[in-house]
């Protein structure tokens, strides 16, 4: 048969098994769906066990990020002490149990942290990309003008759709991220590490249900935080647990470029180097945070290093750099398959760029990383001068990096064109 599906052309099947294991987009953990933990839908004040009580679990976890902890809740329920005739499985994943008083619940929480999982956990894989880098690098701008390019143009690219996993995760995207820079001009303020960031989940459904769709998560780390090892142990655990890397990496946090770039600004340009991390830093802390106990001392998680703010490079003079006709300035459309052809190029040049420009970066992805590659992008296609943005919002290449994790994570296909 599968010889006859070949001759035929037919589109091979993707085997989807009963259940994907969960990792939890607050903690981080990862456990077996059967291990979810259940919150009751009403309360028995007259029930010692079912009356409204505090869930330490629950504010434990909280006060790690310095968040009040919340009054008293719903019973948390243990699904083993529910008789299976009790219990609703939904393509293979428990998702809702009946408690002694026959009320139904499928209010699922994590079994470490007792946050509540979103709807499709279990059933189709969970993958966190985690966007780092150091802080200044323009992290939460890029993650918005990624997010709104796969939502307008690249799902659709894919004949997918990118859609937010909540009315929650749809509002305060909107609100907090993409009303500011697309319809205020505004820049976002840095994320400060005593802020909790709540992840940013969104779905990336293909239209084919052969495929199985990917979730995504995108949690916003203050970059300040990346290069000190206490807030790393606390707030970036997720980052091991992640199925691919966007290592972002402002051209400002490389020496031999503050020296040589002009900025249309009127901030001195001395006050740059105060203000940037070399990167180098950020590996490191990743190394002392978890990379040193992997195998090797080696983490084979995809990893894309993305030169932030490429439009800033058109400014260097001379063709040791990026000559100012390069094909990074350029938007290039990726459909249907990622272009092998064009990434290898792209790949090639930035790569040859920063190793000319930060040699040692260069040395040390390569010792504690196995699988990288180097692109450019310019979320908003210009520099804004005093936090507001001069012109129309026009990113370059943002869904590039993201295009290469999903083909190493074999969720696309890859051609030569």
């Amino acid at each position: 048969m599968g010889f006859l599906d070949a001759l035929f052309g037919k589109e091979k099947k993707v085997e989807v098994p009963p259940f994907y294991d969960i990792v939890c987009p607050f903690c981080f953990q990862k456990f077996n769906p059967e291990d979810v933990v259940f919150r009751a839908s009403h309360s028995k004040e007259d029930d010692e066990e079912f009356c409204l009580q505090e869930d330490e679990t629950l504010n434990k976890y909280r006060d790690r990020f310095d968040l009040a902890p919340l009054p008293d809740m719903e019973a948390v329920i243990d699904p083993d002490k529910i008789p299976f005739e009790y219990k609703r499985y939904v393509d293979g994943v428990l998702v809702e149990i009946v408690d002694k008083y026959g009320i139904p619940t499928r209010r699922r929480l994590c079994p470490k942290c007792h946050n509540e999982l979103p709807l499709t956990a279990g059933k189709v894989p969970g993958n966190i990309i985690s966007i780092v880098g150091a802080s200044q690098v323009g992290k939460s701008v890029y993650m918005t003008t990624l997010i709104h390019t796969l939502q307008n143009f690249t799902a659709n690219n894919f004949d997918a759709a990118c859609l937010p996993i909540s009315v929650d995760v749809s509002r305060r995207f909107r609100e907090l991220y993409e009303d500011p820079i697309y319809g205020d001009g505004e820049l976002l303020t840095s994320t400060r590490k005593t802020t909790k960031q709540e992840p940013l989940m969104f779905q990336f459904k293909f239209k084919n249900d052969q495929k199985p769709p990917v979730t995504l998560v995108f949690f916003d780390i203050a970059g300040e935080g990346m290069v000190e090892k206490e807030y790393m142990d606390i707030f970036a655990a997720h980052i091991k647990n992640s199925s691919g890397i966007l290592f972002l990496v402002d051209p400002l946090q490389m020496r031999t470029i503050r020296n040589k770039i002009s900025i249309k600004r009127q901030d001195d340009l001395g006050d740059f180097t105060a203000r940037y991390d070399e990167p180098r830093e950020v590996i490191i802390s990743m190394f002392e945070n978890f990379i040193g106990n992997e195998e090797k001392g080696k983490t084979n998680i995809p990893t894309a290093v993305v030169i932030t703010k490429s439009d800033m490079l058109k400014t260097l003079s001379g063709e040791d750099y990026i000559k100012e006709n390069s094909n990074i300035f350029n938007n290039v459309i990726h459909e249907k398959y990622f272009n092998i052809n064009e990434f290898e190029n792209i790949n090639g040049e930035v790569r040859r760029f920063v190793e000319k420009v930060d040699r040692a970066f260069v040395d040390a992805m390569e010792v504690y990383f196995s699988n990288t590659a180097y692109f450019a992008v310019s979320a908003l296609g210009s520099n804004p001068i005093e936090q507001k943005i001069q012109s129309t919002v026009s990113p370059v290449r943002v869904d590039e990096p993201f295009l290469w994790l999903l083909y190493q994570l074999k969720y696309i296909e890859g051609r030569r064109i």
